[in-house]
């Protein structure tokens, strides 16, 4: 059986990198701040609505990092435990087997940062 994940930990692990790598590659890392700044800011759709569909791309493309990340930030924008589970099965729906076991991870993220964020 393989070991639980524990995605608050990937989470700050991964913040933790990104510190690292500005300090050697500012520009890059402040150019992509700015971006993610921009395209989750309130607009035609709410952050909420935006860290879904960002959710939903992150489990199709497979990406563990990044579910960690819009896990957490769907959380912190207010989005309910029934629109994340809805959001992977739409992320299931357009990614087929692997998306099921990627939107898997994005479910057991769901319950440590409802417990970590309370």
């Amino acid at each position: 059986m393989a070991q639980e994940k524990n995605y608050p930990e990937i989470h700050q692990h991964f913040l933790s990198l990104m510190g690292q790598y500005q300090k050697e590659n500012p520009s890059v890392m402040q150019g992509f701040g700015s971006l993610h700044q921009a395209a989750v800011a309130e607009g035609a759709l709410d952050p909420k609505t935006k860290e879904l569909i960002a959710l939903g791309i992150a489990i199709s493309v497979r990406c563990e990092g990044c579910i960690s990340f819009h896990v957490h930030d769907a959380v912190k924008a207010g989005a309910s435990r029934p629109e994340i589970v809805e959001a992977i099965g739409v992320a299931v729906l357009m990614g087929g087997g692997p998306s099921v076991m990627y939107g898997l991870e994005a479910f057991e993220a769901l319950g440590q940062f409802e417990d970590a964020l309370g």
